[in-house]
């Protein structure tokens, strides 16, 4: 079981992170200015809002899983070229099953861009490899702080909580996620839970 929610946990916040997905950005490109910085975030966030007015409004499973994956690719870009780099480095350890070497490189990730979120949930990923589910939790709820609509954190925060047997504190994460994305596949889980906890069908 502990393996399941392990697996269920690492897909849930690296969704679309693998090496491939993390390499399409241009490896050459100069760092960029502030104040480009400032402008490129500015229309990044205009980007989400949009993708995620879309994610809320999707019509059936298949397009809200098109839709998520463009918000996931966008969560992978974190403004430096260095911290790309340092991800695609820690998704390769990862999937080797080095969580030790990850939480290396993610630790240099979060000095380098301490405000983006993705890395946060990469690490709290890592953590969870290693049989550390305080030290997950704390960096899942540091990614949601930079980024409350990170749905995949939201998720893995529900699987933690039910590993430790908190069914209302799972309820209320998985809710969170599924107000995100309404298609998540955690319906289920809500759906199996709320008549336990609220004493009620949805």
């Amino acid at each position: 079981m502990r393996n399941l929610l392990r697996l269920v946990l690492i897909a849930a916040v690296t969704v679309c992170s693998s090496p491939s997905v993390l390499r399409a950005a241009p490896a050459t490109a100069p760092e960029r200015t502030a104040p480009q910085a400032r402008s490129g975030e500015a229309g990044r966030r205009a980007t989400l809002d949009d993708l995620f007015a879309r994610l809320a409004a999707a019509k059936d499973e298949e397009e809200a899983k098109g839709v998520a994956q463009l918000i996931e690719r966008r969560f992978q870009r974190s403004g430096s070229d260095t911290a790309d780099l340092l991800m695609v480095r820690s998704a390769e350890a990862l999937e080797s099953k080095d969580a030790a070497l990850a939480i290396e490189l993610l630790d240099r990730v979060t000095q380098l861009k301490p405000d983006w979120a993705e890395a946060w949930a990469r690490r709290a990923s890592a953590f969870y490899l290693l049989d550390d589910p305080v030290d997950a939790m704390a960096d899942l709820h540091k990614a949601l702080e930079r980024e409350p609509r990170l749905f995949g954190a939201w998720a893995a925060l529900g699987q933690i909580a039910m590993a430790n047997d908190d069914k209302r504190q799972a309820l209320a994460a998985f809710r969170r996620a599924l107000a995100i994305h309404p298609f998540l596949d955690v319906k289920r889980i809500v759906e199996r839970l709320a008549p336990e906890i609220d004493g009620r069908d949805l």
